[in-house]
């Protein structure tokens, strides 16, 4: 099952690609393997799949440790200061930076590392009280202070829309980030070491996010089924 879902998925993605003109080499698939087990997770990695994200560190350390090591694992959840040492040990990039105090807890303890962490800024486009993510109008100003830190890279901008039954409701939250983004970019708050990374979309929606410019879609549900 998880291989026909995700050769399913795969083109789904190329179908995204083509509709709007771009190569869907330059989308990569995360597969969302929270509450999955290692050996679900195993299933999945000799399907092809070699990107996982993660939404709790502890669950994570578990699994990454039972695995193969050539799997590269990405932060997506909401990230307390107090387990960013792990998690710096633990993951190749972190998604969900959305504040000062955070960023700095993670460089210090990559400075001590001696490594460079790459993250991507999460932005509440939708400024919904309940979720994280710096507004849209703080931003700015964060990713500037952020831009300081001498062991962290930001390699682009993550968010979680409303959630909606319609894709298409979905369509002009991408769409904001897309243009926060080439702002950004155009001010040189990226690294210019890699491309851009636009982390949006999820199971439900994301041909519509690659379509507003997407290069990386978070799929959990549709790859492994639901979960308990």
């Amino acid at each position: 099952m998880i291989c026909a879902n995700l050769e399913k998925i795969r083109r789904n993605i190329a179908l995204a690609a083509e509709r709007c003109g771009r190569d869907p080499d330059d989308i990569q698939l995360l597969a969302v393997s929270k509450r999955m087990d290692a050996a679900t997770v195993e299933k999945a990695r000799q399907c092809g799949q070699k990107l996982f994200g993660e939404n709790f560190v502890q669950e994570a350390q578990s699994k990454i440790e039972q695995l193969d090591p050539a799997i590269s694992w990405h932060f997506i959840g909401h990230l307390q200061s107090n387990k960013t040492k792990i998690a710096v040990r633990l993951f190749r990039l972190i998604e969900t930076v959305d504040r000062l105090k955070l960023a700095r807890s993670l460089n210090r303890h990559a400075a001590g590392l001696d490594q460079t962490l790459d993250i991507l800024i999460q932005v509440n486009v939708g400024r919904e009280k309940q979720k994280s993510g710096v507004l849209p109008q703080d931003a700015e100003q964060l990713i500037r202070e952020i831009g300081k830190l001498t062991h962290l890279r930001i390699r682009g901008l993550m968010t979680i829309p409303p959630y909606t039954d319609n894709p298409e409701l979905s369509r002009p939250y991408f769409r904001a980030l897309k243009k926060i983004a080439d702002e950004f970019s155009g001010k040189g708050y990226f690294t210019d070491e890699a491309p851009l990374i636009l982390s949006m979309g999820m199971s439900a929606d994301y041909p519509v996010a690659i379509e507003e410019g997407a290069t990386l879609v978070r799929v959990g549900t549709a790859i492994f089924g639901q979960r308990t």
